[in-house]
């Protein structure tokens, strides 16, 4: 038993868990902290990324940002494994994003506001094609209006969020919606396509 590797295992669990590294005791953290470190300064070498102070990328995460589609991430952020993100973004502070999610900027952008907590599988995309029968949908221009998301929201798993759609801040997005509007500050929405059930002022 001498030679299993638990280290790699705590890595695992973290790349899948990564609310976990935020409550590390200082024997893991001596060892975790290092190993993020080099995964962020490599992103930062390689992408155009900015990443704040104390937060966590999952080595299985796939961050793409040209010159011109950059990714700002906030401080005490969170990305776990199998999540697929390409610029331009912009995540604000204490932002989670859970495994398998797909955020894609378009040209516009998308913008998370603080302390915003994104279940798994969820999918956001800032821009759509043209769909003309003229002509194949492939060759069809992109459009890209950009996304907004306030602070302090819960997307549930599996949603998700087309181009051109703003949520306000304190909103639950219940899991497997589909928002194709605006969404109000507090409401919570919940159908295909998203409908306000409710208000977060009303629980107690």
């Amino acid at each position: 038993m001498a030679d299993i590797d638990y280290q790699a295992q705590h890595k695992k669990r973290l790349s899948w868990m990564p609310w976990l590294y935020f409550s590390l005791k200082p024997k893991h953290l001596s060892w975790a902290k290092p190993w993020q470190d080099d995964i962020q300064q490599r992103l930062c070498q390689l992408e155009t990324i900015h990443i704040g102070e104390q937060c966590f990328i999952a080595p299985q995460a796939l961050l793409f940002a040209e010159p011109g589609r950059d990714i700002s991430i906030g401080n005490q952020c969170m990305i776990a494994a199998d999540v697929f993100m390409h610029g331009p973004i912009t995540l604000g502070n204490e932002v989670a994003i859970n495994h398998g999610c797909s955020i894609d900027g378009g040209r516009n952008g998308i913008k998370i506001g603080n302390q915003t907590r994104i279940a798994n599988n969820v999918t956001i995309y800032a821009f759509n094609h043209g769909m003309s029968p003229s002509e194949p949908i492939y060759k069809q221009p992109a459009t890209s209006k950009g996304v907004v998301i306030g602070q302090d929201v819960w997307i549930g798993a599996q949603a998700g969020i087309v181009d051109g759609v703003t949520i306000g801040d304190c909103v639950v997005i219940g899991m497997g919606c589909i928002v194709t509007k605006d969404v109000p500050n507090f409401a919570i929405v919940a159908g295909n396509p998203a409908r306000v059930i409710g208000d977060r002022r009303d629980k107690k």
